[in-house]
């Protein structure tokens, strides 16, 4: 549920979205104000998620609708969730969050049966997970897909398309 900030509230995150086939799950660090709006995860029209994940999955994820986007994913290996259950922020970026409530990683690798590898979306969400699972998983960091990020998507496409090596 999401609740706004400036009142002192928390912003909450969005239930996780895998099953037991989920061989990679991708993390975020909390969804944005629009994210959260919209009850979608990259729901901002600048995030650059469902772009450098199209490629990975072999499909063109952003000429579909939200569910059939979660179930392309789904049905390559890949689900998603977020490292932070709740935290207080002002805006969407990583970087003002404060209080924050991080998620139990390693009791959702363990429901997860064949998870192989975890992936952050961004610096904020990999050093959040490495300081609970350490090397327990194989982790792998990705350039964030923000639009807060200023690298362009050529830049980040290699390190996103080295995921389907984990599907």
């Amino acid at each position: 549920m999401q609740q706004n900030v400036t009142d002192g509230l928390r912003d909450t995150a969005f239930g996780m979205v895998a099953d037991a086939q989920t061989r990679l799950l991708v993390l975020g660090s909390l969804p944005g104000r629009q994210s959260l709006a919209a009850g979608c995860y990259y729901a901002h029209p600048r995030n650059q998620f469902w772009r450098l994940l199209s490629p990975v999955v072999g499909a063109d994820l952003m000429a579909m609708d939200y569910p059939a986007r979660l179930s392309a994913l789904l049905k390559a290996g890949i689900g998603l969730w977020d490292v932070v259950e709740s935290a207080r922020r002002r805006g969407s970026l990583d970087a003002d969050l404060r209080d924050v409530e991080a998620r139990d990683l390693r009791g959702a690798a363990a429901r997860l049966p064949a998870l192989r590898a975890m992936a952050f979306n961004g610096a904020k969400a990999f050093g959040i997970g490495r300081a609970q699972l350490g090397d327990a998983w194989p982790l792998i960091a990705l350039p964030s897909s923000s639009p807060a990020h200023a690298v362009g998507i050529a830049a980040k496409q290699p390190a996103w398309a080295a995921l389907r090596e984990w599907l």
